[in-house]
């Protein structure tokens, strides 16, 4: 469907930049997620601490998103 981010609240029309900048992150991310991968078949590693390596990247690659998208909050007045 076109332009489906005009009927979902909170969505606003994103610049060239900006779609440029957000499609960057997710390439990242997913370099980082096959890393990530790779690693996990490595013997001996720390279980936790690859599992906690993770979080924090995906936190960071959505933190990333938002800061570009700037999607409206329903908890800032």
């Amino acid at each position: 469907m076109d332009n489906q981010h005009r009927k979902i609240q909170t969505y606003r029309e994103l610049t060239q930049s900006e779609i440029d900048a957000m499609n960057s992150v997710k390439a990242l991310e997913k370099d980082i997620a096959e890393l990530w991968a790779q690693i996990g078949d490595m013997p001996g590693i720390d279980k936790r601490d690859h599992a906690m390596a993770r979080t924090a990247f995906e936190d960071a690659c959505i933190r990333l998103v938002r800061s570009v998208a700037r999607p409206v909050s329903p908890w800032v007045k």
